[in-house]
């Protein structure tokens, strides 16, 4: 039977690896934070399920490149029977690495990094810094109480609450929130999404360096326009726009326009971008003119500020469990009154869409 101990522990990593040098250098990295109590190793999937069935991990290192079973294989299994915060760390075949990579964050792995080299210390601090970043990033998506560093920065870091409702009436804007399984989520909702359609913008919890391809990606697959949204972009009807990875992203009124605004700071929800910090934004400057989603992922993010979405007058939505790959983000915003009622991914698009027809004005009368 799978358990958990109580919380109040550390945190407990599985590295998954063939290598024995690769299990060496990091357990070695691991063992010396204070925050991990304990490090378990397999070599392969077969013996990592034995290990998860004695105790479940908080994180797993995971490897793609393995005898028996490959890393992305075992992925899609455990995403499928038991979702657990899962970080790639392997030295990706030449040629294929963004492939296999955008693979992996698709099937729901949380982050992708590199095996540590053995070369100098000055480098194996780097890579061990890096791999004890996201292994704690990693455990607090699942809302794991041991965090490093202390408290969590809220959105109040980056923006300030509204103050009260608004009452100008604009043209929609449609704010969607997705974590763990939302690159395939994002997709399908995408490929129901019309050329003519309210504009909308994304934070999807993702590595920086992929966030370009997968718009790319995306605007070559559906009607609608998508890009990687940029600093002063102006929200246009039938475009679609992607908060780039490692930037927070808000959206800021302009009279009855509507743009793009990015910034730094602080991990909010331990996220950067942040769901909680754009959908304040999109509170903030939209009000009831707009739709908020929160769609699959672990944790909480985006649940604090759908609910002020919600407050401000906005429709909020969420994807319901049973065509969510992790039901983590939306189960929490139902469950503390943010999400206003759950729907199917089959029928989100003509939701929102029926939602923004129904809701429609003359265009002179803005």
């Amino acid at each position: 039977m799978i358990r958990r101990e109580k919380e109040g522990r550390g945190l407990r990593v599985l590295v998954v690896d063939d290598s024995a040098l690769a299990r060496r250098m990091l357990c070695s990295i691991l063992e010396k934070d204070p925050a991990i109590s304990r490090v378990e190793t397999a070599t392969d999937p077969y013996g990592a399920v034995e290990k998860i069935r004695r105790e479940v991990p908080d994180v797993i290192l995971l490897d793609v490149e393995m005898p028996r079973m490959n890393g992305l294989k075992f992925l899609k299994r455990i995403m499928a029977q038991h979702p657990l915060p899962v970080v790639i760390c392997s030295a990706l075949t030449a040629g294929r690495g963004d492939a296999i990579a955008e693979e992996a964050l698709a099937l729901g792995a949380v982050d992708i990094i590199p095996k540590p080299k053995a070369e100098d210390a000055a480098s194996m601090d780097v890579a061990g810094a890096r791999i004890l970043d996201a292994v704690h990033a990693a455990a607090a998506a699942e809302n794991n109480p041991v965090l490093r560093g202390g408290s969590l920065a809220s959105a109040d870091a980056i923006l300030a609450a509204s103050t009260g409702r608004m009452n100008l009436r604009t043209q929609p804007v449609v704010a969607v929130a997705a974590s763990t399984g939302g690159i395939s989520t994002l997709r399908f909702l995408l490929e129901n999404w019309p050329r003519q359609a309210p504009a909308m913008v994304i934070v999807q919890h993702m590595p920086a360096r992929f966030t370009r391809n997968f718009a790319f990606d995306l605007n070559t697959s559906v009607a609608c326009e998508v890009k990687e949204a940029e600093e002063g972009d102006m929200l246009r009807e039938g475009h679609v726009y992607l908060a780039p990875g490692n930037r927070h992203t808000l959206v800021e009124r302009r009279d009855r326009t509507y743009r793009i605004r990015l910034k730094d700071g602080p991990l909010v929800s331990r996220h950067r971008p942040s769901a909680d910090v754009f959908f304040r934004s999109v509170a903030v400057a939209a009000g009831p003119n707009a739709i908020g989603v929160i769609l699959t992922g672990m944790g909480d993010d985006g649940v604090t500020g759908l609910w002020e979405m919600r407050q401000a007058g906005a429709l909020t939505l969420v994807q319901d469990r049973e065509s969510s790959v992790v039901y983590g983000m939306p189960g929490e915003a139902l469950r503390r009154g943010a999400g206003m009622r759950e729907v199917p991914l089959s029928r989100m698009a003509e939701e929102i869409l029926g939602h923004c027809e129904k809701n429609a004005f003359p265009e002179d009368s803005l």
